[in-house]
């Protein structure tokens, strides 16, 4: 979605309007996250093997890596499209920032 539908508000701060769908997508995903690290919080408190436990850190990891992608790649369809559309050349250097800090 795109911030013509709430300019007003959107001038006052940045914002990013997700579907309904999208929401619950992220939110479904957010939630297996969450789970996955209350299972490694119980690895420890069971003591757990040390390699048991760093293989759910990386599938954790792993993890948040594809949210952050899937949000990316979201913000370059539709928010960066929509900057570039009104003659925001300078988001252009925001992604790159953005793509750095996810590397």
């Amino acid at each position: 979605m795109n911030c013509s539908q709430c300019k007003e508000k959107c001038d006052k701060r940045r914002t990013t309007h997700r579907s309904d769908e999208e929401k619950k997508r992220l939110t479904k995903r957010l939630n297996v996250i969450e789970g996955q690290v209350r299972g490694i919080n119980q690895m420890i408190a069971d003591d757990r093997y040390c390699e048991d436990v760093l293989i759910q850190i990386a599938a954790v990891n792993k993890s948040l890596q594809t949210l952050g992608n899937r949000i990316l790649e979201n913000h370059m369809k539709n928010c960066m499209t929509y900057q570039i559309q009104n003659g925001n050349l300078e988001i252009l250097d925001e992604v790159m920032r953005l793509v750095e800090k996810l590397q």
